[in-house]
């Protein structure tokens, strides 16, 4: 079926009248803390956040300019700080396919984010999508030695 120009003028003026046509949808998840996180948000565990965009890395920039502390807590800015000193040797070859989010996409050692309960690492790091109602988990727990 095809369209007259006049029907087709009409749909860029509705188009040209909306204000939000072009812009990122919102997305509203709810964000749980656990351990360094939640101390660092007052004892918050847990909370729904709403974002321009629909990726984890649209929701991680809009919740780190809020909260500019959590950044400091979750994301390794070296390959150093994403790796902890195990006390097991690697092995030379790992089994299977191991890929690894790119320097500055990559948590501190032992910080993780899970969407919907499944590692970041393990989706699409930061180009994960998320949906609306999905949960976000900031994970750094206290660690204690003997």
């Amino acid at each position: 079926m095809s369209t007259t120009a006049e029907e087709r003028s009409d749909e860029r003026a509705s188009t040209d009248d909306d204000p939000t046509a072009g812009q990122p949808a919102e997305t509203t998840v709810t964000v749980r803390c656990t351990g360094h996180v939640r101390t660092a948000l007052d004892g918050t565990y847990e909370f729904e956040y709403t974002f321009a965009g629909d990726t984890l890395r649209e929701f991680l920039d809009e919740l780190f300019e809020d909260y500019p502390e959590l950044q400091d807590l979750l994301i390794a800015e070296t390959e150093a700080d994403a790796t902890h000193s195990g006390w097991a040797p690697t092995p030379e070859e790992l089994p299977g396919t191991w890929t690894k989010n790119p320097v500055g996409e990559q948590t501190i050692a032992y910080a993780r984010i899970l969407v919907n309960g499944r590692f970041n690492e393990n989706e699409r790091g930061f180009d994960t999508e998320l949906e609306e109602g999905d949960r976000v988990a900031l994970v750094y727990p206290f660690m204690f030695c003997c």
